[in-house]
């Protein structure tokens, strides 16, 4: 049997210079990286390398499966409710900017019967993460054992969870890519979202795909290419997947950060909300509840008659948190006025998350803690009229030395015009 050594100069160069990383080769880097053999300086030159160089249809399903198999792989195929097998289903986003959609989502499909296992992230660039924004309800914990996240989902139907030693290998990549400008890779985000996901346990998967200014791949070609990806691995690991194009042109809703989004994600489960919020929800709710084999049930009525948020609070208290406690809201405040009278046409969702970054809602280092009560609020909404002087942002943080670099941020983000802009669609399109 022919053997093969490698060390990380080799498999950076294969793939700085164009070429195809041999299964081997990504086996070993992956596992190598993992137990610390390859350093941080090392896996960077990879990833950026893959990053200008790209990869094969081929070399996609191998990274991912190497990260799955650097770590465990949670099952629960033998938990029952009611003497049934659990309907396990999950979704995940590629990422966007006041993408808050997680935290209503997974109570509406708990209170129409299905069980939500979800290995969620942290912000990535310019886009927050469902751990930061639950991590600012006081005393939520996403540091959950297995048995733990077993009892949740036979219990009350859902467990938000850090991936632990799901696919840890992901967990290292996915900090560097953070602070490395390699975020925005079609095989990085695939493999990323989709190692998580196979080694979670769920039976089914929805996929979020943003589209625009606000995503890490801006051309509807490349959001689409990267769903059609994602849905292939996740068919041939065995799970029900599908995906919806949404856009990320303009911010989700009125609310950007981390704090400042779990409050209006409990508005929409209050039965209220920015239109666009619920409309989202409540569509990935419907594929979610299609994918696991539920019908029967609308999940808008579990906004009106108050199930859901029910189901929010039953998943906070398990994990910690308690909601009669205020959320953190930044201690410093600047507001920024329309600079004329008119119809607002366009918000860059591009711009807004990276003012949210600079106020100190993300990281520029790994491991760095976020300013829970760092963000902003939207007054003015695309549609909408705005006369000079009326504010149409609200910037929070708690180092008011970040308002500069932030307001820097939105200079030319905010489009005022004589009548509205068309309206663009929200959802895109349905890839199965």
């Amino acid at each position: 049997m022919t053997r093969f050594t490698f060390d990380a100069p080799t498999v950076i160069r294969i793939k700085r210079d164009g070429g195809a990383l041999p299964d081997v080769a990504i086996d070993w880097v992956i596992d190598a990286y993992t137990h610390g053999r390859v350093a941080d300086e090392q896996m960077s030159a990879l990833l950026m390398a893959i990053f200008l160089r790209g990869m094969t249809d081929a070399e996609i399903a191998r990274w991912t499966a190497a990260m799955v198999d650097s770590g465990a792989r949670l099952d629960f195929t033998d938990l029952r409710r009611d003497g049934k097998p659990l309907a396990l289903v999950d979704k995940h986003s590629t990422g966007g900017v006041g993408d808050k959609i997680t935290i209503p989502l997974v109570p509406v499909v708990m209170a129409c019967g299905g069980a939500v296992p979800q290995a969620a992230g942290r912000g990535l660039g310019h886009t927050g993460g469902t751990l930061d924004k639950l991590e600012a309800i006081p005393g939520f914990s996403a540091e959950l054992t297995i048995d733990r996240i077993r009892e949740q989902l036979c219990d009350i139907g859902a467990a938000v969870f850090a991936a632990g030693e799901l696919a840890p290998a992901d967990r290292k990549i996915y900090a560097l890519r953070d602070i490395t400008a390699t975020t925005e890779s079609l095989p990085l985000i695939a493999s990323s979202v989709m190692s998580k996901k196979i080694a979670e346990g769920t039976r089914a998967l929805v996929l979020d795909c943003k589209v625009g200014s606000g995503a890490f791949l801006k051309t509807e070609a490349e959001s689409r290419e990267l769903a059609r990806t994602m849905v292939r691995l996740g068919t041939a690991h065995g799970l029900r997947t599908r995906a919806l194009l949404t856009d990320m042109s303009t911010p989700l809703g009125r609310a950007v950060g981390n704090a400042v989004e779990v409050a209006e994600s409990l508005e929409v489960l209050a039965g209220g909300g920015p239109d666009d919020v619920v409309e989202l929800t409540l569509a990935l709710a419907h594929e979610m509840l299609d994918a696991a084999g539920l019908d029967g049930v609308d999940p808008a009525d579990t906004l009106r008659d108050g199930t859901a948020m029910d189901r929010f609070r039953a998943l906070v208290a398990a994990q910690g948190g308690d909601l009669s406690r205020p959320l953190p809201v930044g201690r410093c405040r600047e507001t920024v006025t329309a600079p004329e009278s008119g119809v607002v046409q366009d918000i860059d969702a591009l711009a807004v998350g990276m003012a949210v970054w600079r106020l100190g809602a993300g990281r520029s280092a790994p491991g760095e803690q976020v300013q829970f009560g760092a963000g902003l609020h939207i007054h003015r909404r695309p549609g909408e009229p705005v006369t000079a002087g009326e504010p149409v942002l609200t910037l929070y943080t708690d180092i008011p030395e970040r308002f500069e670099a932030a307001v820097a941020e939105l200079d030319g983000a905010i489009r005022i015009g004589h009548t509205a802009a068309p309206p663009r669609p929200l959802v895109i399109d349905r890839i199965v």
